[in-house]
């Protein structure tokens, strides 16, 4: 437990830092330009690559080349492990290279037949109208005051600059799966810091294209947002550029290795095709119900895109750096095949996410409107904005340790070398997913994907888990599922503390100011907290008693 504590403890460090960086990223992209027809078209072009960079950095191919990595390091020695690390790093950059021309190929050809023509009719709206205008289902602003109209076969305004950003950004997915690459690596040869700290620089680079080269590209916003999609592409070299110092330090050379008919190759690519969709069920997902709302009105897409960022906070910081170090440190043991051992650890992995994750459920659900307007509603972005993403956030955050568990439980399969049975567990989820969100998108709109996504996270952790159990004959997780209702108990505590706290915040200080807005925030937050980790701690919860105990041995050697 101190190990994994350690470990993701200083990953966490660094994935807080990437997620706050993440977190002023996307509120200088709010402010920049709301949540209206533009972001939208930004958001859905730039999840497409960005898929990429979720599947294989958090995902499949790490997930997939760990434990090959960890093997051929323990039964053959460095030599071969390096050699087998250059072979995938060699066949990623040929496949990526070969996909990312297919899929620029395919845009500009859809570009070519779909885009209006230059002399289309041209109608005038004044902004303020352009995304409640009763013509925008054919209208889309492009101007200040201007839309286009187009004719039959040819795209929308905003489809047409969601493909123009989308060909511009997709190369960003070859620097993305190479840093996948590279993170596995740097993680199975025990560096955990430094490749979440790759996270940062990306963030850092997005956040300067807006301030820095937007200003220089035009004084339209249809215009200015292509500086985006360059950053876009900096960030993703910047990243990758910041793991070949720790590369170089532990060894790694890169040499060009024939990846076609090399067995470590093979085995990677049998392992992770299954486990793309096995392990990012939720990032599917997004990308799926995403597109599907898109096309059913204007500014679901970027006001459910904050809420998902909002969330990502507290699963990256808990959910995705326990994973991580569980990844190998799984698959070392069911290399050694110390299935004792691997019942603990994943036991106490997921006993310390619930623990840290369920109250940061509630609070985000409870304080959704003053955490959206603290830290997005300035500048393009407006107390409307908040409303809507306030509500999309709400809808979504009640699957936060759902969504957490999921990423655990897959990579326990994953460390054990089985990638078929989450890819089909996903693959029902995401038809489950799809399905409700479709029904639900009409009459609750930004809502809709959050709670399509909550219900089916919750479907994907129990088939998850009862098929763990069938595989390993037993979990032993009985000593978990007795905290789970006084944790219950004491969230609910926790949030109804807190919506009490905020409420009388709001009558008596009210939020006119940044000082007052921060408060709203944070008194109701940090009360909650304290009661809720206080209690759990006199109840005796296992996960509270070890953080403590880890907090005051950190605090002791200081």
């Amino acid at each position: 437990m101190s190990k994994m504590l350690k470990a993701s403890g200083a990953m966490a460090i660094a994935t807080l830092t990437s997620r706050i960086l993440g977190m002023v990223r996307e509120m200088v992209y709010y402010a920049f330009m709301g949540n209206g027809w533009v972001n939208d078209a930004f958001q859905l072009a730039f999840m497409i690559p960005n898929l990429f960079r979720r599947l294989l950095g958090e995902g499949a191919l790490t997930a997939a080349f760990i434990p090959v990595f960890k093997e051929k390091e323990r039964r053959q020695g460095e030599k071969e492990m390096w050699r087998a690390a250059n072979a995938v790093i060699s066949g990623v950059v040929v496949v990526s290279c070969v996909l990312v021309a297919a899929v620029m190929l395919g845009v500009s050809l859809a570009l070519a037949y779909g885009a209006p023509p230059a002399d289309a009719p041209v109608a005038v709206v004044p902004m303020a109208q352009t995304l409640t205008h009763p013509a925008t289902t054919n209208l889309l602003a492009i101007g200040p005051a201007t839309v286009h109209h187009w004719g039959p076969g040819q795209f929308p305004e905003r489809t047409v600059l969601m493909l123009r950003l989308l060909r511009m950004m997709f190369p960003y997915m070859v620097m993305v799966c190479v840093t996948a690459v590279m993170i596995g690596i740097l993680n199975a040869r025990g560096h955990f810091f430094i490749p979440a700290m790759g996270a940062a620089m990306l963030n850092v680079v997005m956040i300067a294209s807006v301030l820095w080269l937007a200003p220089h590209m035009g004084h339209q916003l249809p215009v200015q947002i292509f500086a985006l999609a360059v950053g876009v592409l900096l960030a993703g070299v910047a990243q990758a550029a910041f793991q070949l110092p720790t590369m170089w330090k532990d060894g790694f050379h890169y040499q060009w290795v024939s990846p076609w008919r090399d067995e470590t190759v093979h085995r990677v690519v049998r392992q992770m095709v299954p486990g793309t969709i096995g392990v990012a069920a939720f990032q599917i997902n997004v990308l799926i119900v995403q597109g599907a709302a898109f096309m059913v009105g204007t500014g679901i897409v970027s006001s459910f895109n904050g809420a998902v960022r909002l969330m990502e906070l507290p699963q990256g910081l808990f959910g995705i750096s326990l994973a991580t170090y569980l990844l190998p440190t799984l698959a070392g043991l069911a290399a050694e095949k110390n299935y004792p051992e691997f019942r603990s650890t994943l036991r106490n992995g997921l006993s310390t996410l619930i623990f840290l994750n369920l109250i940061a459920s509630v609070l985000l659900v409870v304080l959704a409107e003053p955490i959206v307007r603290l830290l997005f509603e300035r500048g393009a972005f407006t107390a409307l904005s908040t409303e809507h993403v306030a509500y999309a956030l709400m809808c979504l955050a009640p699957g936060l340790v759902m969504f957490s568990t999921v990423n655990i439980l897959a990579r326990a399969f994953y460390a054990l070398g089985d990638t078929k049975t989450p890819m089909k567990i996903s693959i029902a989820c995401l038809v489950i997913n799809f399905a409700i969100a479709c029904v639900l998108l009409k009459p609750f709109r930004e809502g809709a994907p959050g709670i399509a996504n909550t219900l089916t996270s919750v479907v994907n952790v129990g088939l998850l888990a009862f098929t763990l159990r069938k595989k390993l004959a037993r979990l032993d997780m009985e000593s978990l599922k007795k905290t789970l209702l006084p944790l219950g108990i004491l969230a609910a505590v926790g949030g109804a503390i807190a919506w009490e706290s905020w409420q009388l915040w709001e009558h008596q200080i009210g939020h006119a100011t940044l000082v007052r807005k921060i408060g709203a925030v944070f008194a109701p937050a940090i009360l909650a907290g304290l009661v809720y980790v206080l209690a759990a701690f006199a109840l005796k919860i296992e996960a509270a008693k070890e953080l403590l105990a880890f907090a005051l041995v950190k605090f002791k050697r200081r």
